[in-house]
């Protein structure tokens, strides 16, 4: 029998991005970068275990807005052409480099790359919610939801609609997509606070994700630590972050990513090559952006970006495979450990964003790989697990309340709620409280039923928790004050129109073709419940 268990869990999130009234915004590489460099290499991994016959469990939340936008025709259309202008720039790099050893051998490696994303993209004809959802249905890879649009719940529990709307519509869009209803949830940004869970209860939902200290600090103080689940009173079960895991692969300090052997992210093409050369492929006003082409390593701490040696990918992937290793062994020191302690198998959670691996981390795909054909093969000691199958094997659990708690800076909420944005809220709480006025209203006609749907898809974008985030971490301001005030604009323009029964169609279609997420949502989920 297994000491213990290891529960890996992903988080796949982007905020809803989509600008069909303008042919190119930057933003929207936001998710071309994902698809190349996070998204499609975990399906490449996915492929290459089960053609091993390795049965690797692996927990991901997939949050509507990105699903929304990976099925979106009009995204799929443009990361295609994305794709096709990052061809064309290697072919002409490997023509560039053809004397030069060392960056032709990177510039063809990089074409292999790129030829095998466009294979993996025409297999399953731009539709990579199905290529995961083939990994779900064969067992492999348990998909989760989160809130409907990310929104930070415990600053809107003053409005329990607005977070019941949140949890709901994010249930209903995962029915839709996926054929069965969510068993957890990734709380946006882990936030949780006391009475949530009542919510996910009535959704049906079964478990919730929180860092580790809203486990420690519940009351009562949980035997196991953060090392097995508690179940709250509504009997959804809560499970915390494992920090010691989490530092091994998120610390900038002492982290896995930070290897000198490593690709070094913050140095690319596209802001190094000569001017013209590179002026076709980067934005259309002239200004440079990455291109995702980078040819140098991390190569050692404290050096500057001029000091950097070039980059090797086998002995980056030999690195990966060095770091699984260190992450199997603790894991099987940790396992080993605590089972001595409590007298039964711990559950270890490892959590993190899912675009570190691949994106920020370029090797993240391969230590992923390698780890899961480690822990199949190499050792004996733990059992890598879904959090539905633990609580389905393991269906006795301590009860307890936990504590309010988030992952951002200081574990609470302050990350959300600073002088940085703080001044979004009282316009988010007068839309939630506008939105829930609106929702008491029967349509007079077919009109005014597509205003009030459209109003709440506004008031859902607008309260995105990436826009305060963004506010906070101090790049991409401007976009990110700008959508929660374009999406707080168009609410209160609904809500005057539908009072007073003077809605302007062609305005209202024009913004249902911008913000066409949830296309089957009903603004009675506002309605309060008693």
């Amino acid at each position: 029998m297994s000491k213990g268990y290891v529960a890996l869990v992903l988080h796949a999130h982007l905020p809803f991005v989509r600008h069909p009234e303008s042919d190119y915004v930057l933003e929207e590489e936001w998710l071309y970068e994902a698809i190349t460099e996070t998204y499609i290499p975990l399906l490449k991994v996915f492929e290459g275990l089960k053609q091993d016959n390795i049965d690797f469990k692996l927990t991901m939340s997939m949050t509507p807005p990105l699903v929304s936008m990976l099925r979106d025709p009009l995204l799929q259309e443009r990361y295609e052409a994305h794709l096709s202008q990052l061809e064309e720039l290697i072919e002409l790099e490997c023509e560039r480099n053809i004397h030069n050893g060392h960056l032709r051998y990177l510039a063809e490696y990089y074409a292999k790359e790129f030829n095998e994303a466009r294979q993996i993209w025409e297999k399953y004809n731009a539709d990579l919610v199905t290529a995961f959802k083939q990994f779900q249905d064969s067992g492999n890879l348990e998909i989760i939801t989160c809130g409907a649009t990310h929104g930070y719940l415990p600053l809107m529990k003053m409005y329990p609609e607005a977070v019941w709307a949140q949890i709901q519509v994010a249930a209903e869009h995962y029915q839709e997509t996926f054929g069965k209803p969510p068993r957890g949830i990734w709380l946006p940004e882990c936030a949780y606070y006391e009475g949530v869970e009542r919510m996910l209860a009535d959704a049906g939902i079964r478990y919730f994700l929180t860092d580790g200290h809203g486990i420690l600090y519940a009351r009562p103080r949980p035997r196991f630590g953060s090392y097995a689940p508690i179940f709250t009173e509504t009997g959804v079960a809560a499970f915390g972050r494992d920090h010691e895991s989490s530092q091994q692969v998120w610390s900038s300090e002492v982290g896995y990513p930070g290897a000198a052997e490593y690709r070094e992210f913050y140095k690319d093409l596209g802001w190094e090559a000569e001017y013209e050369y590179i002026k076709p492929y980067v934005m259309p006003n002239g200004q440079r952006k990455n291109t995702g082409i980078k040819y140098h390593k991390i190569t050692g701490r404290g050096l500057g970006l001029s000091d950097k040696a070039l980059y090797d990918p086998y002995w980056a992937k030999e690195k990966a495979a060095e770091h699984a290793a260190n992450f199997m062994y603790n894991r099987e020191q940790q396992a080993s450990h605590l089972n001595s302690i409590m007298g039964r198998p711990p559950i270890i959670v490892s959590p993190y964003d899912a675009e570190l691996f691949g994106h920020w981390w370029y090797e993240g795909p391969w230590f992923i790989d390698y780890l899961f054909r480690k822990s199949w093969y190499d050792q004996n000691t733990y059992q890598m697990t879904h959090l539905a199958d633990y609580l389905r094997a393991n269906p006795t659990q301590q009860v307890c309340r936990p504590s309010q708690s988030s992952w951002g800076y200081k574990g609470f909420h302050e990350y959300w709620l600073n002088d940085t944005n703080a001044w979004i809220y009282q316009h988010l709480h007068k839309g939630a409280e506008r939105m829930i006025e609106i929702a008491k209203l029967e349509p007079e006609d077919e009109l005014q039923w597509r205003a009030l749907n459209q109003a709440a898809r506004e008031l859902l974008l607008a309260q995105s928790s990436d826009w305060a985030f963004i506010m906070r971490t101090g790049t991409m301001v401007p976009y990110a004050v700008r959508r929660t005030r374009s999406h707080l604009t168009r609410l209160n323009k609904l809500y005057d129109d539908i009072k007073l029964r003077k809605i302007d169609s062609g305005w209202l279609e024009k913004v249902e073709l911008m913000d066409n997420i949830f296309p089957n949502i009903n603004y009675r989920v506002y309605r309060p419940a008693f």
